[in-house]
Order: structure tokens, then C-alpha cells, then sequence
């Protein structure tokens, strides 16, 4: 039975990773990187690691998606052209 739900997680990991790579759109690749640190977090629990998966589930799943987001945000509107004021 455990080495079922390692199997599955493995496999979950391995879609999330390789979804996350087929993502054209900054901001698309930082969802799919969030969903691959949850279960990222869980496969590390599955692996009787929690202190690691309560790491990675801080760390890869809502800081640093949150700062790739917040750079594309900042890179898009610097990127726009001013209108110019009449």
C-alpha cells in the first residue's frame, strides 16, 4: 500500500514538473511551480520527511511563485510604453 501512494506521488511530481516546463507564460509556470510544491510537500511526507515537506511546502509552494509573480508584474509594467501627457 505505501509503495502504491509513493508511486502515484512520484508520478504526480513528475506531470507537475514536466507541465511546469511546457508553460510558455512566466506567470502560468509560477501556478504550475505552486501546484508542484504541494505535492512536492506531500511526496516528502509520504517519504516520512514532514519537517522537509512543511519546508517545501512554505518555501516551494507560496514564496517563491509569490516572487516570480511579483517580477513578472514589475518586468510587464516597466516593459509598457508611457502615454504621453498633453
Amino acid at each position: 500500500m505505501a509503495d502504491a501512494v509513493i508511486v502515484v506521488a512520484l508520478l504526480l511530481v513528475a506531470g507537475c514538473a514536466t507541465a511546469a516546463v511546457a508553460q510558455r507564460d512566466p506567470a502560468r509556470q509560477a501556478l504550475v511551480l505552486s501546484v508542484l510544491g504541494v505535492v512536492l510537500a506531500a511526496l516528502f511526507t509520504v517519504l516520512q520527511a514532514p519537517d522537509v515537506g512543511l519546508s517545501q511546502l512554505a518555501v516551494g509552494s507560496a514564496l517563491t511563485p509569490l516572487l516570480i509573480m511579483l517580477s513578472v508584474r514589475k518586468i510587464r509594467r516597466r516593459g509598457r510604453p508611457k502615454e504621453d501627457a498633453k
